[in-house]
């Protein structure tokens, strides 16, 4: 029996395999933030229960509360545990604040460096390609029949030095379910999303921050 021959144009062709494998890749990665882009994009308004987790630095904390999100540029953050607390970027400043300290931080929307503003592109015209560096994507264990969530990690523009990755899993049509941010320090922050409400009528009310009487205002960056 006659060893089977190898056209020469075998190593040609594995060669151009392993090209489009990378490059197939790539396209599905394009697609994936193309979707979540588009769904964003589409958007008006948004609200949503949270629950936030942060470890790090000896604490392991939950606290939950109620995103709310409107273009141009306004987000609110009401905590109900801890009752009060709240963070407000009024599409000027960002407010953060907790019942019962004696001051208020005031930061500038520009210059906000935060846990909370990787969702800031939210409120724009969303373009994730542009927004984060090093992205990459992957498909996560199905579920039944359904078709699996996904995952899209990467680094926000400008948080290279505080934030090491930011992971975001989104369903097939591109609606995010949850956020992580894991800092350079170690630290590590998770944001989970449920009972999401897009297009609500969200009054503007809702993005003003008025100080409680006698609680002075300081410049500077959010604590965590």
């Amino acid at each position: 029996m006659k060893n089977p021959r190898i056209s020469p144009a075998a190593p040609l062709l594995l060669a151009l395999l392993y090209l489009c494998i990378p490059l197939a890749r790539a396209q599905s990665d394009l697609a994936l933030l193309a979707r979540v882009d588009d769904h964003y994009n589409h958007l008006r308004t948004l609200r949503a229960r949270y629950t936030e987790r942060y470890t790090g630095m000896g604490l392991d904390r939950t606290e939950s509360g109620t995103l709310t999100l409107k273009k141009p540029g306004l987000m609110r953050w009401s905590y109900d545990q801890p009752s009060g607390k709240v963070f407000v970027l009024d599409g000027h400043y960002a407010w953060f604040y907790t019942p019962g300290d004696a001051q208020v931080s005031r930061t500038p929307a520009k210059q906000l460096d935060d846990l909370r503003s990787p969702l800031r592109f939210l409120l724009g015209h969303t373009q994730l390609a542009k927004e984060l560096d090093q992205i990459a994507t992957a498909p996560l264990v199905a579920v039944g029949k359904e078709a699996p969530n996904l995952r899209i990690t990467g680094i926000p523009k400008g948080m290279a030095q505080r934030v090491h990755a930011l992971t975001l899993i989104v369903t097939p049509a591109g609606i995010i379910q949850s956020m992580k941010i894991e800092e350079t320090d170690g630290s590590v922050t998770d944001f989970t999303f449920t009972r999401i409400e897009e297009n609500a009528p969200v009054p503007a009310s809702d993005f003003v921050f008025t100080p409680p009487p006698n609680v002075s205002i300081v410049n500077g960056v959010s604590p965590i």
